[in-house]
């Protein structure tokens, strides 16, 4: 059971990597906007996430996004997804693939 688990947790950050921050061509994986992804044994996903700034101009439409392509992953039957600004997200919270793909590596 414990594997399904990680294979569902796998497929929802593969979902999540197809999301992009218009302003920043990197995944919002990867860009470090995904704090928590929990997967429960009854199919409900909670997600916790922030944005690169509260007034970021996707603030709407992002976690609508978000929530659509968790929704769309096989085993998910329910996603509660979360907003938080704290802690507040910054350029440390990238992986090593984004500051790559943004030359900063």
């Amino acid at each position: 059971m414990k594997n399904e688990f990680l294979e569902i947790e796998t497929d929802i950050i593969h979902a999540i990597k197809t999301v992009f921050d218009p302003e920043i061509p990197v995944n919002i994986y990867d860009l470090g906007l995904i704090y928590e992804i929990d997967v429960k044994e009854d199919g409900k996903v909670k997600i916790v996430m922030t944005l690169t700034s509260p007034n970021c101009p996707v603030a709407d439409s992002l976690p609508e996004e978000v929530h659509d392509v968790v929704a769309g992953v096989k085993g998910v039957k329910e996603v509660e997804l979360k907003m938080t600004f704290d802690p507040p997200w910054n350029r440390d919270m990238l992986s090593d693939e984004a500051l790559l793909e943004l030359g900063l590596l």
